[in-house]
């Protein structure tokens, strides 16, 4: 089972945005950013543990059985990530968020599309979902699961099963483990920097006068 964060590290991250996150990844020679195919679907400030999931095409008529492991056994706070591969197949739904939501589940990361939108903004406040996109075919006859959290590739990047996942307007970055501390801690100074750049710019009115101080842009 994927590790959980205390809930102060939960909240500091809530705090930070992703620009900030996906910098301070880097300075551990890291990716974090998925693509930003990738996007904000339903909305909502997204920081929990990855649970992962991996589909695979496929012509059999089969529910995506380990996806609905996943959002039932899951610990409540939890971030279900699943890839496809971009598919162009919803592989969440309305059923998936009730499901969610009943079980505590902050939201999904969805490397394909997500369908019912319109279902789930009405029905499901607070479940935020990051997707490709949004499409009504089901992936039932087009895609099955075949593993629960093993590391899966998702927009580029390698998620492990208890990295943390930050998602916000920005789109979604992928906190290693092992590093989620110490990219607390260089986050929030990237951020304390970043204010302090715009005060001086505000005050200075010269954008390369607040930009000279780190130089950093």
């Amino acid at each position: 089972m994927p590790p959980t964060y205390p809930q102060e590290v939960i909240d500091a991250f809530r705090g930070i945005t992703t620009a900030s996150v996906a910098d301070a990844v880097e300075q551990f020679g890291v990716r974090g950013y998925l693509t930003g195919g990738i996007r904000q679907i339903i909305p909502g400030k997204l920081v929990g543990p990855a649970v992962t999931v991996h589909e695979v095409p496929s012509d059999e008529a089969q529910p995506p059985t380990l996806a609905l492991q996943a959002i039932d056994e899951s610990e409540p706070g939890s971030v279900i990530c699943i890839a496809a591969g971009g598919a162009d197949v919803a592989v969440w739904g309305g059923l998936m968020a009730a499901g969610a939501v009943a079980n505590g589940i902050a939201g999904a990361v969805l490397d394909a599309g997500v369908r019912d939108v319109e279902e789930i903004l009405r029905d499901y406040s607070g479940l935020a979902i990051y997707a490709r996109g949004s499409v009504p075919a089901t992936t039932v006859g087009r895609y099955r699961t075949v593993s629960l959290n093993e590391p899966v590739e998702i927009g580029g990047v390698t998620v492990h099963p208890g990295d943390l996942i930050v998602a916000d307007g920005d789109g979604v970055v992928r906190v290693p483990a092992e590093h989620v501390d110490a990219v607390l801690a260089a986050a929030g100074e990237i951020e304390d920097r970043e204010r302090e750049q715009a005060r001086l710019i505000m005050e200075s009115g010269s954008l390369r006068a607040g930009i000279a101080k780190y130089n950093r842009v």
